[in-house]
């Protein structure tokens, strides 16, 4: 059977393509795809225990059974660079506020601007139990690392971090940390509310909520024009 295999990030370059496709037997397993791909690729073998692996866009453990057109990803770790303007990732575990803004600041920074996004025990009158948020990683990742490169400098602000958080979130806890360090206070009030906005609108990360009486995916804010309708074809019938 074929199996078709994705290759993300820093993965690309180490196998020196994005896809493949494999011809294995039936009844072959996750496991099987790994062993081939560190065949014809050894550098892999030290990054196996670091990576996830997903079949047809869902997180699969390795005896995982597989099917004839089956898509496995090899995922490496979300979290993006940190350095001298700011961090940018994705996380599984709770995060860390004071640590991200100690990070951050800087002797220089007059203002350090800090959105909390928390859960909160309700919507629109139903009691939330928890989240779940959900994400196209490696796109979302990307998109998260242009936006905080669009905000210094759109802003003139000397750093910005950006963490998102996925995975079940229970009440209180944060699902989104934007965190802005700038010479001047209005400069990095600006910048923080933009970012988070922005992020909103164009950042491919979504949220399931659950309550005592059933769970519901949230309505999203709808993407801006040219993401929706790229190319001027605005006149033309979106995709449904």
């Amino acid at each position: 059977m074929k199996i078709g295999v994705l290759f993300f990030g820093l993965l690309k370059d180490v196998v020196g393509r994005s896809s493949e496709t494999v011809e294995l037997p039936e009844g072959a397993r996750v496991r099987d795809v790994l062993r081939h791909c560190v065949r014809v690729a050894p550098r892999l073998e030290p990054m196996m225990p670091s990576l996830a692996i997903s079949v047809n866009r869902e997180y699969a453990e390795v005896d995982r059974v597989l099917r004839e057109g089956d898509e496995v990803a090899l995922l490496p770790p979300v979290s993006g660079g940190s350095g001298e303007t700011g961090e940018v990732g994705m996380v599984r575990r709770p995060i860390d506020r004071d640590a991200v803004v100690g990070r951050l600041q800087r002797p220089p920074d007059g203002a350090v601007v800090i959105f909390d996004g928390v859960v909160r025990d309700n919507t629109r009158g139903r009691r939330t139990l928890y989240l779940d948020y959900e994400a196209y990683e490696a796109m979302a990742l990307a998109q998260m690392e242009a936006l905080a490169a669009e905000t210094r400098a759109r802003f003139v602000v000397r750093a910005v971090s950006i963490i998102h958080r996925l995975g079940r979130l229970e009440i209180g806890e944060t699902s989104v940390l934007v965190v802005v360090a700038a010479a001047h206070r209005g400069a990095a009030f600006d910048a923080c509310r933009w970012v988070i906005d922005m992020l909103k609108k164009t950042v491919p990360i979504w949220k399931k909520e659950y309550f005592e009486d059933g769970a519901v995916w949230a309505d999203g804010e709808a993407f801006p024009e040219e993401i929706r309708r790229p190319g001027g074809t605005a006149g033309q019938s979106g995709a449904s």
